[in-house]
């Protein structure tokens, strides 16, 4: 399906080629690489090959938005997925919000997915429950996103299509039924406040999931869109350390 509409400055998707351990990032739902770009170029910094793609209907116009299903943005993932297999022999995702839902999914798919960073991944967003059966308004107004920091932008649409709501409640609806099938490690990485997803969602994955690797990180400086957030430099350590030792372990087991 072609977009409609110009990528907006900024929210380009970005590929930076380093190791061979790859880090592929997923922004989240009305977001673009431009909210995860600072701990994309931070983990580029540290040696390893980091992509980001951006998903279909996002970052262009919300009317784009409107004609994706939930498996256009699941596509786009996976797209990304196979192109950094090409460079990579190890490959790790992180994930936002719905990013860190995709990145569910995906891990489900692709067994050999060597571990999940999750950043306050979604299964509900209770402010768009009432919307469940509802045919309308077309588009509903959005509020501005959820991040404690001051003065920081977010490139992001002002409204959000009824369908896309939809589509992104199926996505959360259909991820909570794979978890228990679910074996990668995952480091679960939650706000302690986030006004958009509760932060119990990270609980009940690391509950559920099979993985035998399961760590949790609390950040208390940070709301939902943690990667723009206080406490991003938290991300970036915790997210490298995670994926240091479970390369090291694989190493030695070799």
């Amino acid at each position: 399906m072609a977009e409609a509409y110009p990528v907006i400055e900024g929210a380009e998707e970005f590929f930076f080629k380093g190791s061979e351990v790859g880090v592929l990032i997923s922004h989240g739902f009305l977001g673009t690489p431009q909210s995860v770009r600072y701990i994309g170029e931070e983990f580029a910094s540290l040696g390893y090959s980091v992509l980001c793609p951006r998903l279909q209907g996002h970052g262009t116009h919300y009317e784009d938005l409107e004609a994706c299903s939930y498996q256009d943005w699941f596509s786009s993932l996976e797209k990304a997925y196979l192109q950094l297999k090409q460079h990579c022999s190890h490959i790790f995702v992180i994930g936002q919000s719905m990013g860190g839902t995709l990145s569910l999914r995906l891990a489900h798919r692709y067994k050999e997915i060597k571990g999940l960073v999750l950043i306050n991944a979604a299964l509900q967003v209770p402010a768009y429950e009432y919307l469940k059966d509802q045919v309308e308004p077309r588009f509903l107004d959005e509020s501005d996103p959820d991040i404690h920091e001051e003065g920081v932008h977010e490139i992001t649409y002002s409204k959000v299509p009824l369908k896309a709501v939809h589509e992104l409640q199926n996505v959360m609806k259909g991820t909570l039924s794979i978890l228990p099938e679910i074996e990668s490690p995952v480091l679960g990485i939650r706000s302690s406040v986030d006004h958009v997803v509760p932060p119990a969602n990270t609980d009940y994955i690391l509950q559920t999931v099979q993985s035998t690797t399961k760590e949790r990180l609390v950040l208390e400086n940070s709301f939902h869109v943690a990667s723009m957030d206080y406490d991003k430099d938290q991300i970036v350590k915790s997210g490298h350390l995670f994926i240091q030792q479970i390369v090291a372990k694989e190493l030695v087991l070799k």
